[in-house]
């Protein structure tokens, strides 16, 4: 295969710190090359420069042979190359095709410009027939399932007739495995067009599946690259070449079942048609893992569990006394805390710093009786909270909107060990998250149960059985018999979890 895109020298420094020293990195035409390394190893300062968003100090840039300066986000798009962000900014009340050419409608001649409406749903049909792919494109993106959004945003990357390079960042995150295989049809599709894709993951195993090459980076510079076929054939462990260090165990050792009290119980819980007729049992000292897929009733069990959703069935009881949450407020109050899927919407305020947001769900204690903040008092305590959880970088005073995905998902957990609770819920704890970061978080979870009780909720069938002492499957909104005498059953095979969970297979 031809080079389209070849990468020299390439440095950048961010005052002190050192973001690429020398960075070497190809990639040829039709290719998947997916870009690993743990936050902070450089991958993402290599993105922003091919996008044109950060300039590099040192280098060079060849697109097809010819060297190019990317200045700007246009002249990147101008070069051939487009960006996928993890979080693609779309106009949820538009359609897909209004979406697609969201700032080119093609406006039609007269006096107020009208929008192109015929023209727009003409190139979008080109677009398809170019790329084939089964989408809805006159829904609302507001509608759509997660993959569907996926597709709007690369096509409105592929608008342009000569893009050669696409990056897709973390485009998994939130898909099923049937969206993720909807995904990777259309990757594959573009990959046949001769569109090379730099696919940047923390989904380790889906490098193999997708991939033909990987690059490793690690302390700003490329440590190894591989083809898929040669890393499988010489059993390389990518999680080694990410830490330079044995990988271990990512799990913590589970304790056994909790020894303590009951300390929240459900029975026949539901909540209109996202679920119905849970039961659960949690005792202080354990994890008790839930697993299913993105529309099995995982996340709307959390929200009623920490009142954002009211159940319209069943009986909540919080150390043996039965509750009916009026909201977020009363479930604090109760001593639950929700760690959400969603961290960017529900989980932090993106424009304030990392101080702000570790101690604004817990007021009382970050503020004296006249409702002053203790400011040195919440500084203090957010520096513990972010070595806890090991924040990187260490910038406090930092709007947590300039942190990685990974690091924002530290400080939402921080958040809630500040509030000190006596149930902790984690719902999708580690999207965005990579290999080096999850074993701490893992670890931290398994030190938290110790004093509380911790529900993790997964669609990630390995985080689930990896991590729980007891497990619960929900399929299409209801729970799955695994066995045992008591609400939650037993911790079964890792397959049998993964069968009740995306078939409903009974163990």
């Amino acid at each position: 295969m031809a080079t389209i895109l070849d990468m020299r020298g390439i440095r950048k420094r961010f005052g002190p710190v050192q973001a690429l020293g020398g960075v070497d990195f190809s990639l040829e035409r039709g290719e998947i090359h997916a870009l690993l390394g743990i936050n902070g190893a450089g991958k993402s300062t290599l993105i922003k420069i091919l996008s044109g968003v950060y300039t590099k100090d040192e280098g060079a840039i060849e697109i097809d042979g010819q060297a190019v300066e990317l200045g700007s986000p246009r002249a990147a798009i101008e070069a051939g190359i487009a960006t996928v962000q993890q979080h693609p900014e779309l106009v949820p009340d538009c359609t897909g095709v209004e979406n697609i050419f969201l700032g080119h409608e093609g406006h039609a001649p007269g006096l107020f410009r009208r929008m192109n409406r015929r023209a727009m749903r003409q190139s979008a049909q080109t677009l398809l027939e170019r790329f084939p792919i089964e989408i809805d494109l006159d829904a609302s993106v507001g509608e759509m399932p997660a993959v569907d959004r996926e597709i709007v945003a690369i096509l409105h990357a592929l608008r342009h007739d000569h893009i050669k390079v696409l990056i897709l960042d973390e485009p998994t995150s939130t898909l099923t495995e049937r969206e993720k295989a909807s995904l990777f049809q259309l990757m594959r599709t573009l990959q046949a067009a001769g569109i090379a894709i730099i696919y940047i993951t923390h989904r380790l195993e889906e490098v193999f599946e997708i991939a033909d090459r990987f690059t490793v980076f690690r302390g700003g510079r490329n440590v190894a690259t591989f083809t898929s076929r040669e890393a499988r054939e010489r059993n390389i462990s990518i999680p080694e070449l990410m830490l330079d260090e044995a990988a271990g165990d990512l799990y913590p050792i589970c304790d056994g079942i909790g020894n303590g009290d009951v300390i929240l119980s459900a029975e026949g819980l539901g909540c209109g048609a996202a679920f119905s007729g849970v039961d659960l049992e949690l005792r202080r000292g354990e994890i008790l893992g839930v697993f299913g897929l993105v529309g099995s009733g995982v996340d709307e069990l959390s929200k009623v569990l920490f009142g954002a959703l009211r159940p319209d069935a069943g009986e909540l009881k919080v150390k043996g006394r039965t509750r009916r949450f009026r909201g977020p407020h009363d479930a604090l109050e109760a001593g639950i805390f929700l760690v959400p899927g969603d961290r960017r919407t529900e989980g932090l305020t993106m424009t304030k710093d990392v101080t702000f947001n570790t101690t604004v769900a817990h007021l009382g204690r970050a503020s004296w009786l006249g409702g002053l903040l203790k400011l040195s008092g919440n500084r203090r305590d957010t520096e513990k909270l972010a070595r806890d959880v090991g924040l990187q970088p260490f910038e406090l005073d930092r709007p947590v909107s300039a942190f990685s995905g990974g690091n924002q998902q530290k400080i939402v957990i921080a958040k809630g060990l500040y509030r000190n609770a006596d149930i902790y819920i984690f719902a999708e704890p580690t999207i965005g998250v990579d290999i080096g970061a999850r074993a701490k978080l893992y670890a931290l979870m398994r030190d938290l149960s110790r004093r509380a009780g911790v529900i993790v909720m997964s669609s990630d069938c390995d985080e689930v059985h990896g991590l729980a002492d007891r497990v619960l499957a929900l399929y299409k909104g209801r729970p799955v018999h695994l066995g045992g005498g008591h609400p939650g059953g037993v911790r079964p095979s890792r397959d049998q979890l993964l069968s009740a969970g995306i078939m409903g297979a009974r163990a």
